[in-house]
C-alpha cells in the first residue's frame, strides 16, 4: 500500500511540476452579437476533454431548456448571468482557465454589444491575443473595427480573424478571401500585423479542435492550434526592469523588503536600482520568495526585494534598473476610455491609480475624441460613457511612468471617482507634456510665513456654500466688514463678480461649473500663500470641487460654511428672479431647478438662515475663526 501511495505522490508532484513548466495565453474572444464567441470557446472546451462529467450533464439539461433537443447549446457554459441567458446575449466579461498538453491559457469572452465597450476594454487590458469573430455570412460590421481598434490600442498584436458559420455559407472559399482581405486591409490601417484568418464553425466544430474536411482549401492552423503555438511576446523581460512596490514587507526588526510583481526586465542580487520617483540608488542585496532566494528573478514573478542601503521606500514607488529608469512627470498627454455612467467632467478631481500608487488628478477639456467606426478625430468638451479621446491630464504629484507602448503595466492607468470610489476611465499614458519637465516650483525667499507674520495672522480660505438666495454674500460681506475692523487683511471672492472677469468665458454647464469652482480654488491658494483670510462665496454645488478647494491648503487653512436655506424660501429671496426664468425653462442648469445641489457632509460651520440673522451668523464666524486661531500672529 505504502508502495502504491508513494506511486500516486510522485505522479501528482510531476502533473503539476509539468504544469508549471508550461507558458500560459492570455487572450480574449470578441465580435459582434451573435458571431458566436460563447458558443466558440465552449466548443473548444468541449472538444479538448476539458468539461466535467457534471458539467456535461448541466450542459445537457439546460440545452434541452433552451430548446435545442440534439445539440448542446455550448454558450451556456459562458453565458452564466440570468440576464445573458434570457436575452441570449455576452454581457459581463467571463473568464474560463483550461489547459492542454502544450499550454494553459486564460480566455476572457468579452461582450459584442456597443454600450459594452468597457467590459470589452477590461478583458483585453491584460490580453496577449485576440480572437475576432465574423459572421461568414454578414461579414466585417462596425463592432469588427471597433474591437480591432480597441484590440491594436490597448497593445495586443497577435490576432486570430475567425470567420464562423461557415456552414451557412456551405463552406465557401470565395466568401472567406474575401473577407480575410477585406479586414488584412483594415488591420494594416490600425498596425495589427500578425493576423491569421481561420475559417470554422463554432456550432459543428470545423477547424476549432481539429481540421475539417469540409475546408480541404484551407492550409493553415485549427483554433486551437494556433492559440497553441503563437507565440507569446518576451518583450517584457527584454526591456529594463520595474517593479511597483506593493507592500513594505517588516516582518521583524531585522528584514525590511519590498514586495511587488515585476512587470519589466530580468534582476539579480548585485544589480543596482534606483528608486523613483525620489531617484534615490542602491543594489539588490537579496530576492527572497516563501522557497527561497533567486539568483535570478524575471517578468511575471512576484518576490521581495532587500536593498544594501537603508534609504526610504514606500508602497506605490517604483524600482528599476539604474542606468535605464522610467521618466518621471505629473503631467501626460493620454488615450481615455471613459467607463462612468456620468461623463468625464474636465477640471474634476478624480484618483488616478497606476500601479500601486494613486494620486489625484484632472483632465483637461479633450483634444478630441475618435470615432471608432471612422477612426477620424472629432472636437469634443468631454467624453461620454464608452467614449475614446485623448487627454492632456494633470496630477497632484509626480509619478514614474513608461509609454503604454513600451510597458503596459507601467504606462496604463485606472481614473477613479473620489465620491463613490466606482472606476469611471482607463489611460493609457502617451508622453509626458514638455511643459511638466520644463516648468518648476521657483523657490521664494519671502514665502507664506512671512507674509503671515507681516500681516499678525494666519492665513485661511472661508468657503462659503449653498443655493442661489440663501444668504451667501450677504453673510460674506458681513463678515469681512467685522474683519477688516479688526484690522485683519482680507479679500472676498464673489461668484458674480468673478463671472465678469477671470471666468466671463463660462458658462452653466456642469462641466463649466467644475472649471469655474477649479480656477477660483486656484486663485483662493495663492491668495492663502499671500498670507490673506480668503472669503470665498459661491454656489459651489459639487462636493467634488469643494473637496478639491480643500486640498489644495492645509487642513488647519480651510473652513466650509454651509448656508443653509430650503429650495422654496430661497426662491422666495429672490430679487433677481433667477429662479422664476428657471422655473420658465429660460435658465438651463441652474441649482435647485434643473441641476443638483449636494449640501456638505462634514462642514465646519453650518448656517440655517430661517432662524439665524445675518448679523448673528456673522458674528459666529469671527468666533470659530478666532477660537482655531485665524486670527492670532503666526507663531
Amino acid at each position: 500500500m505504502s508502495g502504491a501511495g508513494s506511486t500516486s505522490v510522485d505522479a501528482v508532484a510531476r502533473h503539476f511540476e509539468a504544469q508549471e513548466r508550461k507558458t500560459l495565453l492570455r487572450f480574449i474572444t470578441c465580435g459582434s452579437v451573435d458571431d458566436g464567441k460563447s458558443t466558440l470557446i465552449g466548443r473548444l472546451l468541449y472538444e479538448s476533454k476539458l468539461l466535467y462529467d457534471d458539467q456535461l450533464a448541466t450542459l445537457r439539461a439546460e440545452s434541452k431548456g433552451a430548446g435545442s433537443d440534439d445539440d448542446l447549446e455550448f454558450a451556456l457554459l459562458l453565458d452564466g448571468l440570468a440576464a445573458e441567458r434570457e436575452q441570449q446575449i455576452t454581457i459581463d466579461v467571463a473568464y474560463r482557465f483550461f489547459s492542454t498538453d502544450r499550454r494553459k491559457f486564460i480566455v476572457a469572452d468579452t461582450p459584442g454589444h456597443e454600450q459594452y465597450t468597457r467590459n470589452m476594454v477590461t478583458g483585453a487590458s491584460t490580453a496577449d491575443a485576440a480572437i475576432i469573430l465574423v459572421d461568414a455570412r454578414k461579414g466585417l460590421l462596425t463592432q469588427t473595427r471597433r474591437h480591432s481598434y480597441l484590440t491594436s490600442l490597448l497593445g495586443i498584436r497577435h490576432v486570430a480573424l475567425a470567420v464562423n458559420k461557415m456552414d451557412l455559407v456551405a463552406y465557401s472559399k470565395e466568401a472567406f478571401e474575401r473577407i480575410e482581405r477585406e479586414y488584412r486591409g483594415i488591420a494594416a490601417q490600425m498596425g495589427l500585423d500578425d493576423v491569421v484568418c481561420i475559417p470554422l464553425s463554432a456550432s459543428r466544430g470545423d477547424n476549432v479542435t481539429q481540421a475539417s474536411a469540409a475546408t480541404r482549401w484551407y492550409g493553415g492552423p485549427t483554433l486551437l492550434e494556433y492559440l497553441e503555438t503563437v507565440r507569446i511576446d518576451d518583450d517584457a523581460q527584454a526591456g529594463p526592469f520595474r517593479m511597483p512596490v506593493q507592500w513594505v514587507n517588516r516582518p521583524g526588526a531585522h528584514f525590511r523588503g519590498y514586495a511587488g510583481r515585476i512587470v519589466g526586465g530580468v534582476v539579480r542580487p548585485g544589480d543596482r536600482l534606483r528608486v523613483l520617483p525620489s531617484g534615490r540608488q542602491s543594489t539588490v542585496a537579496r530576492i527572497v520568495t516563501r522557497d527561497g532566494d533567486l539568483d535570478l528573478a524575471v517578468a511575471g514573478q512576484s518576490v521581495t526585494i532587500t536593498l544594501g542601503d537603508e534609504i526610504d521606500v514606500s508602497r506605490g514607488d517604483m524600482l528599476a534598473a539604474a542606468d535605464s529608469p522610467p521618466g518621471v512627470a505629473d503631467q501626460f498627454e493620454a488615450g481615455i476610455v471613459w467607463m462612468g455612467e456620468e461623463p468625464m467632467l474636465p477640471g474634476r478631481s478624480y484618483l488616478l491609480k497606476i500601479g500601486a500608487k494613486t494620486v489625484g488628478a484632472s483632465l483637461v477639456t479633450p483634444k478630441y475624441k475618435l470615432n471608432v467606426d471612422t477612426l477620424e478625430r472629432l472636437p469634443a468638451r468631454t467624453l461620454e460613457l464608452n467614449g475614446i479621446g485623448v487627454c492632456n491630464i494633470n496630477l497632484h504629484a509626480p509619478v514614474a511612468f513608461d509609454p503604454y507602448a513600451e510597458n503596459r503595466d507601467t504606462g496604463g492607468f485606472i481614473l477613479i471617482d473620489r465620491l463613490t470610489n466606482a472606476t469611471v476611465g482607463a489611460g493609457l499614458i502617451h508622453f509626458a507634456l514638455r511643459r511638466s519637465q520644463n516648468v518648476h516650483w521657483q523657490a521664494v525667499d519671502v514665502d507664506k510665513a512671512a507674509h503671515a507674520a507681516l500681516k499678525g495672522q494666519r492665513p485661511a480660505v472661508v468657503w462659503f456654500t449653498g443655493l442661489s438666495g440663501a444668504g451667501k454674500s450677504t453673510i460674506a460681506n458681513l463678515v469681512e466688514k467685522k474683519l477688516h475692523a479688526l484690522g485683519r487683511h482680507t479679500y472676498l471672492l464673489d461668484g458674480d463678480n468673478v463671472r465678469h472677469g477671470l471666468n466671463k468665458d463660462l458658462g452653466f454647464t456642469e462641466a463649466d461649473r467644475v472649471e469655474n469652482i477649479r480656477r477660483v480654488a486656484e486663485v483662493a491658494r495663492l491668495m492663502v500663500d499671500a498670507g490673506l483670510i480668503v472669503l470665498v462665496s459661491f454656489i459651489s454645488p459639487f462636493r467634488a470641487e469643494r473637496r478639491m478647494a480643500r486640498a489644495l491648503v492645509e487642513q488647519c487653512e480651510f473652513c466650509e460654511v454651509f448656508v443653509d436655506a430650503p429650495l422654496g424660501v430661497a426662491e422666495q429671496r429672490d430679487t433677481k428672479g433667477l429662479y422664476a426664468k428657471a422655473r420658465r425653462g429660460e435658465l438651463r442648469n441652474f441649482t435647485g431647478i434643473d441641476s443638483p445641489y449636494e449640501p456638505p457632509e462634514h462642514a465646519e460651520i453650518v448656517v440655517d438662515t430661517t432662524r439665524t440673522a445675518p448679523e448673528s451668523a456673522a458674528e459666529a464666524i469671527v468666533a470659530h475663526l478666532r477660537d482655531a486661531g485665524v486670527l492670532d500672529p503666526p507663531r
